[in-house]
């Protein structure tokens, strides 16, 4: 079973390294530590199960599980945090797996390979929010749909350039944008930006870094 480790952390990808190495029925073909690496060593080596961090830097670990959704892969999230937003955003993603950084390495394996014979393994102190939704987080007044757009408005992106990002319309992208703004009383773009970057699930790059088209329009209405 072939497996690959993307992490940002050398110590942590050398811990993994190591447990990995003394379980025979385990191969590990390679290592990345951001999204562009990742997918070119997934779409090379065709592993079996990808353990990936949920940070990868400025970078997501869930956005990786999307961008591979149409790969061989089943992907495990390895991460610290217990946060019930980031589990259902696993779940949300695709990821078939979601454990702990502070497992003993006996679970760890076990999950590994329970994933990459097809079925599913979340840390067992993880079930309860698993099985429970908070009525009070604002989130869950939001579609899969608009929770993405909601991200892409905490990067400062357009309408246009949300919509080729999302694979919808500009027109489709104004009727989320304005049931967020409705769900969520908010009043702008301004404020939606800093909810999803107070929620976690959009980051604020600078224009200068930033693709063409993609500029940040804070503070400006929906046409």
């Amino acid at each position: 079973m072939k497996i690959v480790i993307v992490d940002d952390h050398p110590l942590v990808r050398g811990g993994l390294k190591a447990i990995v190495s003394k379980e025979e029925e385990l191969e590990l073909a390679g290592e990345a530590d951001s999204i562009g690496e990742a997918i070119a060593l997934i779409d090379r080596t065709r592993p079996d199960v990808a353990v990936v961090d949920i940070k990868l830097g400025a970078e997501s670990g869930f956005e990786l599980v999307k961008a591979c959704r149409g790969l061989p892969c089943s992907f495990m999230m390895l991460t610290s945090s217990a946060s019930e937003t980031d589990i259902r955003l696993a779940q949300e993603s695709g990821a078939s797996g979601y454990v702990l950084k502070e497992a003993p390495p006996e679970e760890l394996l076990l999950a590994i390979k329970m994933i990459g014979r097809g079925r599913t393994y979340f840390d067992q102190s993880l079930l309860g929010a698993l099985l429970r939704k908070d009525p009070d987080d604002p989130l869950e007044k939001l579609t899969p749909k608009e929770r993405e757009v909601l991200g892409a408005l905490g990067e400062g992106l357009s309408n246009g350039a949300v919509a080729r990002k999302l694979v919808i319309s500009e027109f489709t992208v104004k009727k989320h944008v304005s049931r967020i703004f409705q769900k969520l009383n908010l009043g702008d773009r301004t404020q939606a930006a800093l909810f999803a970057q107070a929620q976690g699930i959009g980051s604020y790059s600078p224009p200068d870094k930033q693709e063409e088209g993609n500029v940040p329009l804070y503070g400006t209405k929906v046409e």
